[in-house]
């Protein structure tokens, strides 16, 4: 019975383990680093659609009806 126990609570922690080390989305690595460079932040209601704008950069994120995702990002250069 103790080994049918702790072979249960090992599984638990694996399974834990295993769920809360996931990777980052390219989609919301640019979010996070947007947020980070303090953007303006605007989604459309039904959560498609992101619009994020700095000084410098701005970032267009669309998702399709079968969950493709498309990133506009624009850079204004100031040196010309």
């Amino acid at each position: 019975m103790k080994k049918v126990i702790f072979m249960s609570v090992m599984a638990l922690f694996l399974s834990l383990s295993l769920s809360s080390c996931r990777e980052q989305t390219e989609k919301e690595k640019i979010i996070d680093e947007m947020n980070d460079e303090g953007a303006d932040i605007e989604v459309s209601r039904d959560g498609d659609k992101i619009k994020m704008e700095t000084d410098d950069k701005k970032v267009k994120i669309k998702t399709d009806d079968d969950g493709n995702v498309k990133i506009k990002e624009k850079t204004n250069n100031d040196d010309n």
